[in-house]
């Protein structure tokens, strides 16, 4: 078994990367515009064309913090419109330099076993299967940037891990080939090919033992690609039809990854919501996107994340009126993959703790409508949908200032029509060249909308109208 996996392991990797060499993984480069070529061409899995992921912090969802009190709480996901469910790492986490008294998830000390906070294998099976009986799919986080310092590799297997000139194992190295100051984690040597073949094997032990769907990539940019272009060539083989997220930036990376992290939109977001930059900011942005990324590739789109909440401020606290708009501008661009995290439906406003026990608040103002009518927007007009399922974005020529933002997105004879107003006041929109007039649904307020070439639309304050036809 080993051999065979080293042998597809090595088919798609760099021959240098399958030698051992010195205890600094170097990560290849990562700088090529578009990457389209390779011997493994990436094909979406249909189901993903329309899809929205949820983002589940298990310890934090509900008082209990386990795999059943989430499994409760599946069949509501469903009605909000989730397809796929991404749980955040679930393996016992290190207790050496630990970090609070619970510790990161990301800190992990064993790969193939279930931390007892959250329950059992069972327990972990029984969520999965309760997710499929729903149409969904699961996804787990993947930590392959580095381990806990007593994983059971330091001391069986140190020359898997970068050593210092004393011999020490070092922390997590960033990009810029630094140690990081994340004291709790160590990092894996990417030169050394018996690493590569066992990480291979403990993400084929949990697709073999839990039926999960594929995984969410943690740092995934500070791990070589070409041993993610191995990891699908292994995986792939006995399990088609997976889908792998990276959280990461890259063009590179859509080689082997379905979705990468749309992180330059989501700060320009937070500028505009914030006023600190304008609405045109965004036209650079996506002119960027079509020459640098593949056509194909799903960006994933977010107001916020676990990192963002518990770091950087909630939604509320980074764009606060306009997270409403700015989540309808992310879930409607091309090639979106819009998030949820645990909480948004419900309005959680606080940070959650990272380390520690830190229930979520389900007592706020409900927004499951609002998020639900998204969604919906996004199962059932084409156009919006993903890759060569759905349709080209068209910016619109507007005199709405610099807190509007309009473009169209249409094909065949259909057409979304998308209007987000940032500003403090509401906007009356005079638009002109739009090449689809003809009569029109406000998916939100359901009114009726004729629209010609040229024109006027009024948009509320901190707000945002959808128009289909």
């Amino acid at each position: 078994m080993r051999n065979a996996l080293l042998t597809l392991a090595c088919a798609a990797t760099a021959m240098t990367s399958c030698t051992p060499a010195d205890n600094r993984a170097v990560p290849t480069s990562d700088s090529a515009p578009i990457a389209t070529s390779g011997a493994r061409p990436l094909v979406h899995p249909e189901w993903s064309k329309n899809a929205v992921i949820y983002e589940v912090n298990i310890r934090q969802y509900t008082p209990e913090g386990t795999f059943a009190a989430f499994t409760r709480e599946i069949p509501r996901l469903k009605a909000l419109g989730i397809d796929v469910l991404w749980i955040m790492p679930v393996q016992p986490i290190g207790k050496l330099n630990r970090k609070g008294s619970l510790g990161s998830y990301y800190s992990i000390s064993d790969y193939t076993a279930f931390n007892p906070e959250f329950g059992s294998e069972a327990d972990f099976k029984a969520m999965v299967t309760a997710a499929h009986a729903q149409g969904m799919k699961v996804i787990l986080d993947w930590v392959a940037n580095h381990t806990a310092f007593d994983h059971a590799w330091t001391s069986v297997n140190k020359n898997w891990y970068t050593l210092k000139p004393d011999g020490s194992i070092s922390r997590a190295i960033d990009d810029k080939g630094n140690e990081t100051d994340w004291s709790d984690v160590a990092d894996l040597n990417y030169t050394n090919k018996q690493m590569r073949l066992a990480m291979i094997g403990e993400m084929k032990w949990w697709l073999d033992n839990t039926g999960l769907d594929g995984f969410r990539c943690d740092m995934a940019g500070l791990v070589p690609t070409d041993f993610w272009a191995a990891v699908r060539v292994a995986l792939d083989a006995s399990h088609p039809g997976l889908f792998f997220l990276a959280e990461w930036e890259d063009p590179a990376l859509h080689a082997s990854f379905d979705a990468t992290y749309g992180w330059e939109l989501f700060h320009l977001m937070n500028d505009i919501a914030a006023a600190k930059k304008p609405t045109t900011v965004l036209d650079a942005y996506f002119v960027k996107q079509e020459q640098t990324f593949p056509s194909s590739a799903y960006r994933l789109t977010f107001t916020s994340n676990h990192d963002e909440n518990s770091w950087a401020g909630t939604e509320f606290e980074r764009m606060g009126a306009n997270h409403l708009a700015a989540y309808v501008l992310s879930a409607t661009v091309a090639n979106a993959f819009p998030l949820l995290y645990s909480g948004q439906e419900a309005s959680f406003k606080r940070r959650l703790k990272f380390f520690e026990k830190d229930p979520i608040d389900w007592t706020g103002p409900s927004l499951a409508g609002f998020y639900r009518s998204v969604f919906e927007l996004r199962h059932t007009q084409e156009v919006l949908w993903n890759g060569q399922w759905g349709a080209p974005q068209t910016r619109l020529a507007t005199d709405g200032g610099d807190r509007v933002y309009a473009f169209s997105r249409s094909r065949d004879g259909k057409a979304v029509l998308v209007l987000t107003n940032f500003g403090a006041a509401p906007a009356s929109v005079t638009y002109s060249g739009f090449g689809h007039p003809g009569d029109y649904t406000d998916w939100f307020s359901k009114s009726a909308v004729t629209l010609a070439a040229s024109g006027t639309i009024e948009v509320p304050a901190y707000g945002y109208r959808v128009l289909i036809r």
